[in-house]
């Protein structure tokens, strides 16, 4: 277990700026309408699963919440606590996960992946349904139909977006990693 990711150390402030920033940034531009209204198939939520294996829970929260907080202002003038609060958390869990795999040292088995799918995917139905839907009944009094099929697609769109996306860029950071014991000294 890396305990570095549970600190805010220079390294992970930086990168809960930055990628603070970037999820804005991919959020705005990278952004296709479902046909759903205020639902989205975000590409930014591979990124966040990225952010969050490579830096851990507490950055993986950070970008999360940060960025969808700044995004939502900065395109529709005010934000949705319980769906901010909502992508803090799915980089949370996620970064969880992190915890347990070596990535930075190169090591992202088939087995890694697949359980990484599973944790991401069951992560993606806890933040949407239950702080997004429910958040929107209780909050703003939403029906719960519009914000249960709002959750249900994004679930899926999420799910499916980190689980090829997301795969694909972690496997290839992965692969960018000396990995443990490969050097040798001459």
């Amino acid at each position: 277990m890396n305990k570095d990711m549970w600190k805010l150390s220079p390294k992970n402030i930086a990168a809960l700026g930055i990628g603070s920033a970037v999820f804005v940034i991919v959020g705005r531009f990278a952004s296709i309408p479902s046909g759903l209204p205020n639902t989205n198939f975000e590409l930014v939520y591979a990124f966040l699963a990225m952010i969050a294996m490579i830096y851990g829970p507490t950055v993986g929260f950070g970008v999360g919440f940060i960025g969808h907080v700044l995004l939502d202002l900065m395109m529709y003038g005010q934000t949705w606590w319980n769906w901010n609060f909502a992508a803090g958390f799915l980089g949370f869990f996620i970064g969880l996960y992190a915890l347990r795999v070596n990535i930075d040292q190169g090591e992202f088995s088939a087995k890694e992946m697949v359980i990484f799918n599973v944790v991401q995917v069951v992560a993606n139905a806890i933040v949407w349904f239950l702080l997004g839907s429910v958040g929107d009944m209780v909050l703003n009094s939403e029906p719960a139909a519009k914000v249960f099929a709002q959750a249900g697609l994004t679930t899926l769109m999420d799910g499916l977006t980190i689980a090829v996306l997301g795969t694909i860029l972690l496997k290839l950071y992965a692969g960018s990693r000396v990995k443990k014991g490969s050097l040798h000294k001459d």
